[in-house]
């Protein structure tokens, strides 16, 4: 067995820039439909909410980079963040087929200035 971890840490705001600069094209290089609707549904925390979702897929990539053979096109929007039904963040890593996953685990925190993100993931 293999465990690998990743964190990240980002300011709101250079999020919240990149939105207000780029639009639709920042957003669609970044993330998912599924994010985007749900970050897009959080009132005046959805910068937060788009932050912390940058920071884990910031903090994943650091995790399975070792494990990627080839390099991927649109990795960001490879990697989803999704909800459980209790509100845990979860990552949906389905589109990388990535080989011998046992177990992950995510953690989002955000403030109103920053947001971070932890990932571990165990390999077979």
């Amino acid at each position: 067995m293999q465990v690998q971890t990743g964190i990240d840490i980002i300011e709101v705001e250079r999020i919240q820039e990149a939105i207000e600069k780029q639009g639709e094209s920042f957003l669609k290089k970044v993330y998912t439909t599924n994010e985007i609707e749900y970050c897009s549904h959080t009132g005046k925390m959805k910068y937060q909410h788009y932050a912390a979702r940058f920071a884990a897929k910031e903090a994943i990539f650091k995790a399975i980079s070792s494990k990627l053979t080839k390099q991927e096109e649109d990795i960001l929007t490879k990697i989803e963040v999704k909800n459980k039904e209790d509100g845990k963040p979860v990552a949906n890593l389905e589109a990388l087929e990535l080989p011998e996953i046992e177990d992950m685990d995510l953690s989002l925190s955000h403030l109103k200035d920053y947001a971070v993100a932890s990932f571990t993931i165990l390999f077979k």
